[in-house]
């Protein structure tokens, strides 16, 4: 595939070969973690990756304002009850293909050093035909330390407004419904909601990143999908969606597949901006 960094993509083979892997000197805790990150238990409870652990990205990861929970207590107790320590390699898949990047994206913010995403997610390894198992794995609490936040993958709001009009790259990658103003959050707009876009983000589906079985393009596709929309390497790029899921799959294509340098993730998407008196809105 000629992935950037192909180490931040296993397959589900990979996975399958690693789910009993222990980590040295501590016999009771998995050296890899399996995590099923999505908005909905009920695919897990209907049968996930025998040992894998449920997260669910918009109450887990997100408040109930679906901003990301950046509280570090909140992070280490996740972590700890995970049954994740500092040396832990983290796979992470989702039944939808946004959990998992947004999961990864938020890990990577609190530098978590080994996260991976399993390349297809549920999809793959269901058509594949692999175990599932309905069984909830008994979590042997772990000891995680803390690192500093890594704010250099994190768009502020005051970074996207001077992004506008410039030779960076705003990325809308919702719906064209969204886009355009039709939809806000997903969902016709009410009262004083404010539905469109960034003016002048450029608009591209994140999904169009993906083949039909869920996996990636090869970098080949990539390159030209992303070339076509003026989206190169030389360039800042600034991911953003409704509220920073979506964009977190195609920042994770941006910067690990493709190698690009610049490439952030604004994680208050369309949830904050709409929502802030002074940012401009195009339809």
């Amino acid at each position: 595939m000629n992935y950037a960094h192909p180490e931040v993509l296993v397959d589900t083979q990979w996975v399958a070969e690693h789910l009993s892997d222990r980590a040295a000197g501590t016999p009771c805790h998995p050296k890899v973690r399996v995590i099923e990150a999505d908005i909905d238990i009920t695919a897990y409870n209907s049968g996930h990756i025998p040992g894998a652990i449920f997260w669910n990205a918009l109450t887990t990861i997100m408040q109930p304002d679906y901003r990301f929970n950046f509280d570090s207590s909140a992070f280490l107790e996740l972590l700890t009850r995970s049954g994740i320590a500092n040396d832990t390699t983290i796979i992470i898949y989702s039944n939808h293909n946004a959990g998992a990047h947004c999961a990864f994206w938020f890990l990577k913010v609190f530098g978590h050093n080994d996260v991976r995403v399993m390349n297809g997610g549920g999809k793959k390894w269901l058509a594949e035909k692999r175990p599932v198992s309905t069984e909830i794995p008994t979590i042997t609490p772990t000891v995680y330390t803390l690192k500093n936040l890594d704010t250099s993958i994190r768009a502020l709001p005051e970074q996207v407004k001077a992004a506008i009009n410039t030779d960076s790259i705003l990325l809308d990658v919702r719906t064209a419904q969204e886009y355009c103003g039709e939809l806000f959050m997903m969902k016709p707009p009410e009262k004083t909601e404010r539905a469109g876009h960034i003016p002048s983000a450029v608009h591209l589906f994140y999904e169009s990143a993906l083949n039909e079985d869920d996996t990636f393009k090869s970098a080949e596709e990539l390159y030209a999908l992303y070339n076509s929309k003026g989206i190169t390497p030389n360039k800042e790029v600034i991911t953003y969606c409704a509220v920073g899921a979506r964009s977190s799959n195609t920042w994770f294509v941006l910067k690990y597949l493709l190698g690009y340098e610049n490439v952030r993730n604004y994680d208050g998407s369309w949830n904050e901006w709409s929502r802030l008196p002074d940012a401009p809105v195009e339809t």
